[in-house]
C-alpha cells in the first residue's frame, strides 16, 4: 500500500513538506508501541533521511526504541556525523550493526532462480540475512529510510536494499554485489527492475514479508544551478512505492549526454568521502559517459584508504582496478578473493576496463594515501594542488565547461546523485 506519495521534476520540497507528508503517512498506518529506525549511514547524508528520522523520533517519542543505520560494510558513524545528520535525535537510540557478526538468515534464495535472472551468469544461491535486531527486537514497525538513486549495484538504490545489504551480512552482501558485478554494471544502473532487484525481491516476498517494514523514500537531485534539490517523497509498505519513486529519480538523476565526454572531473566532498570503497562512485556513475581514450580526474582531499574495511582494503591493495577479466581470473586462483566477492565486484566497478584513464588527486597530508599507493592499484597520480590550480571546482558550473585555454570539460560536484551516459552506449548495454 502506499499511504503517501508526492513526486514531480517540478517539486522543491522544504523541511515542512517533507514533515507534513511524513505525518500524514505515520497517521494512515496508525498507533504503533515499538518502534526501529533504519536510516542510511553518513555516507548519504544528501538523501535527508537524517531530517526525516528525527521526525519519525519526534511523531513516535519514547516508542521509538532503537536507531540502526544501514551501514553493510561501512565504518560506523561518528558522534558528529549523528549530530550534523540526525539533529536532536538522542545518541543512546543509536545501534552499530556489525554484517560479520550481527545477523540471522531468514531463508535462501535458489541457486536454480538465481541462475535464471542473471542468464546464467551465476548458479550459487543467496542468503536473506538481517541484522538479529530486526527478528528478535519485537518492532511493531520498521521504518526503512532512504534515498532512490541510480546505483552500481543493484540498478536503483533503496528498498529492500536498505534492508538485505544496508543490515546484511557478510554472505549476502558478497554475493549480492557478485551477481550485478557478473552480469554487468553498464545493464544495471538506471534500470529498476533488475537481476539483484529480482533476488532482493524474492527474499522480501518467501522469507522476509512477515517483518513489519514501512519504506520512506525521497528522491534528491543536483538542480541546474548546482543546488541539492528534493524532488520527491513516498511512502509505503510495497514495491509500488519503490517503482514510483525510481521512474521519478531516473528523470531527475539522469543526464544523458549528447556526445562522449572526453575530460571528466569530480569533486569529492571530504566529509564524506574518505575511501575509494565510496569515492569510486566517481566511476561508476560517469562511465558510461566516459568516451574511449577519455579521462576521468577525481579530486579526493580527503582520501586515506582503499576500504573502509580492514580485509577489504588489504584485497584491493593486493589486487588493484585491472578491469572484469583479471579479477574474475584471481577469482577462480585465489580463495582469499572468492571468499570476498563483494570486494571483487568492487573491484570490477571500479575499473575503466582500459577503455579511458582514471586520475586520482588526493590530498598532501600524511594520512592521506600516497601516488605510490594510487598508482599499485591501476589508478593514475596527479598532484591535487596543480590539479585544483587547473581545473577550480568553485569556478566550475555543473555539466559543460570552457576554460579561459579553450579546454572543454565536463564538471560533477555530487557523484553520489547521478547516472550520466552516452545514449549510445546506454541504450546498447
Amino acid at each position: 500500500m502506499i499511504y503517501y506519495q508526492n513526486g514531480s521534476i517540478n517539486n522543491d520540497l522544504t523541511h515542512e513538506d517533507l514533515q507534513k507528508g511524513l505525518e500524514e503517512a505515520l497517521n494512515k498506518v496508525g498507533a504503533k508501541e515499538k518502534v526501529l529506525a533504519i536510516p542510511p549511514d553518513f555516507t548519504r547524508f544528501p538523501s535527508r533521511a537524517g531530517e526525516l528520522t528525527e521526525m519519525a523520533w519526534n511523531y513516535y517519542g519514547d516508542k521509538m526504541t532503537d536507531i540502526l543505520p544501514a551501514l553493510g560494510t561501512h565504518s560506523p558513524m561518528t558522534k558528529k556525523q549523528i549530530d550534523i545528520m540526525f539533529g536532536k535525535t538522542p545518541k543512546d537510540l543509536f545501534r552499530e550493526h556489525d554484517w560479520r557478526n550481527d545477523v540471522l538468515t531468514l531463508g535462501r534464495v535458489p541457486s536454480s532462480f538465481i541462475e535464471e535472472v542473471t542468464d546464467g551468469g551465476v548458479d550459487f544461491d543467496w542468503p536473506v540475512q538481517v541484522n538479529k535486531m530486526l527478528v528478535e527486537g519485537n518492532y511493531d514497525l520498521i521504518l526503512s529510510i532512504g534515498q532512490v538513486v541510480p546505483h552500481e549495484v543493484v540498478g536503483m538504490a533503496n528498498y529492500n536494499k536498505n534492508i538485505f545489504v544496508g543490515t546484511g551480512g557478510f554472505e549476502a552482501i558478497n554475493k549480492s554485489h557478485y551477481i550485478g558485478a557478473v552480469y554487468g554494471m553498464e545493464r544495471m544502473m538506471g534500470r529498476a527492475d533488475t537481476p539483484v532487484r529480482k533476488v532482493f525481491n524474492y527474499g522480501s516476498d518467501y522469507f522476509a514479508n512477515e517483518l513489519p517494514i514501512l519504506y520512506i523514500l525521497t528522491v534528491v537531485g543536483v538542480n541546474k544551478e548546482g543546488r541539492q534539490q528534493t524532488y520527491g517523497l513516498f511512502v509505503g509498505d510495497t514495491f509500488d512505492v519503490f517503482d514510483i519513486a525510481a521512474k521519478l529519480s531516473l528523470e531527475v538523476n539522469f543526464q544523458m549526454v549528447e556526445k562522449p565526454l572526453d575530460k571528466v572531473v569530480v569533486w569529492l566532498d571530504p566529509t564524506e568521502f574518505k575511501s575509494t570503497w565510496l569515492g569510486n562512485k566517481s566511476v561508476y556513475r560517469t562511465r558510461m559517459a566516459i568516451a574511449d581514450g577519455g579521462e576521468l580526474i577525481v579530486l579526493a582531499p580527503a582520501l586515506i584508504e582503499f576500504g573502509e574495511d580492514k580485509e577489504i582494503d588489504r584485497l584491493i591493495r593486493k589486487y588493484g582496478y585491472f578491469g572484469t577479466e583479471t579479477t574474475l581470473k584471481a577469482v577462480r586462483e585465489n580463495k582469499e578473493l572468492s571468499d570476498n566477492l563483494g570486494a571483487a565486484a568492487h573491484l570490477i566497478h571500479g575499473s575503466s576496463e582500459g577503455r579511458f584513464s582514471i586520475t586520482y588527486c588526493p590530498g598532501k597530508g600524511p594520512e592521506n594515501l600516497s601516488k605510490e599507493e594510487i598508482e599499485s592499484v591501476g589508478f593514475n597520480y596527479a598532484d591535487i594542488d596543480e590539479t585544483m590550480e587547473k581545473y577550480n571546482f568553485k569556478n566550475l558550473k555543473e555539466g559543460f565547461n570552457t576554460l579561459p585555454n579553450g579546454e572543454e570539460i565536463y564538471y560533477i560536484s555530487t557523484p553520489a546523485l547521478g547516472l550520466w551516459a552516452f545514449r549510445d552506449r546506454f541504450v546498447s548495454s
